[in-house]
């Protein structure tokens, strides 16, 4: 039902939701940019690709950075510069010094923008029919062949949603 072609066979992981909308990033759009281009000193850090993902149609000109703090469980303190999301999933603070944030990161990845929703638009949005809601899998944020993420995700889920895994992007063309 979704027309925008900036989410078109995109895996979105969802990282805030409230009452004024929600927040999430574009997991499967690497773009040619190394990120060491853009912020140098992160490139160590990240789980590769080295390069900035697209991580939506919002604020393209800022950086928002996801990563999982290394062997730290859920009750864990967090770093400086780090703000937990999720079990040992957090937001970085990129204007943190690396060699403060380098230690306590297991993966990291860079997305150039972020997708964001108004209050109630998402919720109308799956309501429609327009996004397939789904739990992520350990590994979908730092898949190593993100621009096959989206086949995968769908694979893996049980009865028909599967085969739509292997539509074509045109479905008239099936």
């Amino acid at each position: 039902m979704l027309v925008d072609p900036n989410f078109d066979h995109t895996v979105v992981l969802v990282l805030d939701v409230d009452e004024d909308g929600a927040l999430g990033v574009v997991l499967n759009r690497p773009s040619p940019v190394p990120v060491d281009e853009v912020l140098p000193g992160w490139d160590g850090v990240l789980s590769g690709p080295d390069v900035l993902f697209q991580g939506g149609p919002v604020g393209t000109d800022s950086a928002l950075a996801v990563a999982d703090l290394r062997g730290a469980g859920a009750d864990d303190d967090e770093p400086v510069g780090f703000r937990r999301l999720f079990g040992s999933t957090g937001i970085v603070d990129l204007d943190t010094p690396t060699e403060i944030m380098a230690p306590a990161l297991g993966r990291l990845r860079v997305f150039a923008g972020y997708a964001g929703w108004g209050s109630g638009q998402l919720e109308a949005e799956i309501e429609e029919g327009s996004w397939y809601v789904l739990p992520a899998a350990p590994g979908d944020l730092y898949d190593a062949d993100p621009e096959r993420l989206w086949a995968r995700v769908l694979r893996r889920q049980p009865g028909e949603l599967a085969w739509v895994s292997t539509r074509p992007m045109d479905p008239t063309q099936n």
